[in-house]
Formats: C-alpha cells, sequence, structure tokens
C-alpha cells in the first residue's frame, strides 16, 4: 500500500510518499481501505518528535479514517451490525496516513448518511475529542455558557455546533475578525478576537458578571489565570492542549472560593473500551444531528496524499500556518 511517512523529526518536508505492506486486521478489528484521512494538530507534533506513539500503534500518522470495510474479525463485525463493503469512519491510535488501515471495530461510526467520505473523515478525532472533554469531563448542560479557546480549529467548529444543537450558551475566541464571523456563522452567540480584546473581561460582560461554566482550553501557559478569573462558581475548565506552555501561574484562592474544577485530557493513549464507549455515546446523541443537517461538515481543504512534496507536506504547512477555518482533508 501507499503511505505517508514521518523520515525524520522536523519541518513539513519530513512527510515522503512510500509503500508499506498492507496491515491485517486482527481480532476485534477491521481493515478500511482508505478514501481519506483527517489532519489534526497532534499530527504536527507526531512529526516534530513531540508526541511519541502509544506502544503498539502504527509509526505512520494518522488519527482518522474513512472508507470502505475490506476484511475483519467476521465475529466481531457481526455483533457491531457491520459487513465487508461498508462505509465507516474511525478514530484510530495512528496509521492513518495510508491507503489501507486497521482499526478496532469501537471505535468505527457508520458513515452519516448524506454525507462523503471526505466529509466523515473529518469527523473521529474532533467529536470523539469534544464528546469526551466537553460534555463527559466539562459535563455541559443544556442552558450553560461554553467558552471555547480556538473556535475556529477543527475542535472549535465541532464543539460549536454540537454545544448549540444540545442547547448551551457558546463563546469562541479566534484570532480575526474574519475568524470570528466565520465562527458566528456556525453557530456560535458570540467571538471574541484575542488580539485586540480580553477575553477574560468580555466573558465576564458577556455572561453579566456571572462568568463562564465550562472552558475548553487547547492553550493552557498563561491562559489559565485568566480562564479562573472569568468562570462562573462550580465552572469546569477542560485543557486538551498546551500550545501556550505547560506552567500556569493563577489565584489558588479563586479555585477554592468559585469551587471550580480543573481537568485534562488526552485520547491517544486511553484503552479501546474507553473510546468505544465515547463512540456509543456519539452514535446515540450526535449522529441523529449529522444526519438531520443541524451539525454539519467544515471542510476546509482537501490535499491529495501523495507526490513530491506530498500533499501531507502541504496540509502540514497549512495547519501550521493557522490560517484555516475548520478541518484539513488528505484524500487517497
Amino acid at each position: 500500500m501507499k503511505a505517508i511517512e514521518i523520515t525524520s523529526y522536523g519541518a513539513p518536508e519530513v512527510l515522503r510518499a512510500v509503500e508499506r505492506p498492507d496491515p491485517v486486521a486482527g481480532v476485534g478489528e477491521l481493515l478500511i481501505r482508505v478514501a481519506a484521512s483527517g489532519v489534526n494538530r497532534p499530527d504536527v507534533l507526531q512529526r516534530k518528535g513531540h508526541y511519541p506513539v502509544p506502544p503498539g500503534a502504527s509509526d505512520l500518522p494518522g488519527l482518522e479514517v474513512a472508507g470502505e470495510i475490506v476484511s475483519g474479525d467476521a465475529a466481531a463485525l457481526a455483533e457491531a451490525g457491520f459487513k465487508i463493503g461498508d462505509r465507516v469512519c474511525a478514530l484510530i491510535a495512528g496509521g492513518g496516513y495510508a491507503e489501507l488501515c486497521v482499526a478496532p471495530l469501537a471505535q468505527c461510526l457508520p458513515v452519516p448518511k448524506g454525507w462523503s467520505d471526505i466529509e466523515a473523515a473529518s469527523l473521529p478525532e474532533t467529536f470523539f475529542t469534544v464528546w469526551s472533554n466537553v460534555f463527559d469531563r466539562g459535563r455541559l448542560q443544556k442552558g450553560e455558557t461554553l467558552l471555547i479557546q480556538g473556535g475556529s480549529s477543527g475542535i472549535g467548529v465541532t464543539a460549536i455546533q454540537i454545544a448549540k444543537a444540545l442547547g448551551a450558551t457558546v463563546i469562541v475566541t479566534a484570532g480575526s475578525d474574519d475568524k470570528c464571523e466565520a465562527c458566528k456563522k456556525l453557530g456560535a452567540d458570540h467571538a471574541i478576537n484575542y488580539r485586540t480584546s480580553d477575553f477574560a473581561e468580555e466573558a465576564k460582560k458577556l455572561t453579566g458578571g456571572k462568568g463562564v461554566d465550562v472552558i475548553l482550553d487547547m492553550v493552557a501557559g498563561d491562559y489559565v489565570a485568566r480562564e479562573i478569573e472569568c468562570m462562573a462558581e462550580d465552572g469546569r475548565l477542560v485543557i486538551i492542549a498546551v500550545q501556550g506552555g505547560v506552567k500556569s501561574d493563577f489565584n489558588a484562592g479563586l479555585v477554592l472560593r468559585k469551587r471550580l474544577v480543573i481537568t485534562g485530557s488526552t485520547l491517544r493513549p486511553r484503552p479501546v473500551a474507553f473510546k468505544g464507549a465515547i463512540a456509543k455515546a456519539l452514535r446515540e446523541k450526535v449522529w441523529p444531528l449529522l444526519e438531520s443537517g443541524a451539525v454539519k461538515p467544515v471542510i476546509h481543504s482537501t490535499f491529495a496524499a501523495g507526490g513530491e512534496p506530498s500533499g501531507a507536506a502541504q496540509a502540514h504547512a497549512l495547519m501550521e500556518s493557522n490560517q484555516h477555518i475548520g478541518k484539513i482533508v488528505l484524500t487517497w
């Protein structure tokens, strides 16, 4: 099969098209002929040498794919209600930048009715992440307010749409007026340009001084202190990335007085059973929203995976430029 390999740690150009042996599905797994692969920030970190591959996972980058089932564990397929030829999308621990990919059945979901493979490939990583962190860890409820740091990212556009569809008020931050406007078009109630405004002060004003109930934070660093300032009593701060650094200096007294929860998670190393539970929740709670059109795909760009320089290298360069709104997808 054709695949995209990290030849050494470094710039996007280290991603090269190679030939690899076809993978084989094992117990509880299926093999997907990949039509499209999602590109995510962890892929960039892996390429730079900052995101170790979990034990047993493929060294190839790529955490989400969509395509057709070509083989698999027959008993597990039957139990899951899948068959050879079905179109699925899957969350994987690695190996997505390839024409063939093995995935645990528990982490596979049917391509939503009316969706293309490219659109479906944009789903797993962001939807699993948002559900696990905003709704499981963050316990966001109907009527509460969610603040999303980085509303125009793949994670951000997913969180906006699901949170709005389930009855929350959504505030986002973004780095330009155009990105703010795009977030509002996706359903955000308010968008704050963090380059021209203090998001903490604006969030307090927008909530009448009450503060926000849940924050989805991909920045950390010095953002944490300001986030604690603008959180409501019993608020929950969920950190899922540390683009602003791993060190935070904040007022612990406010954490006590407001009874705040500060939590975080990484999804990639979690066991199949954990991810499978998220998949079940998504199929029950979110897949109907996709099929009804209440939640829509937001694809910024697609790149053909092969070639020199590889489409993957171009995709990574775009991601690092932070000029995109929504998802970047590779096609095979």
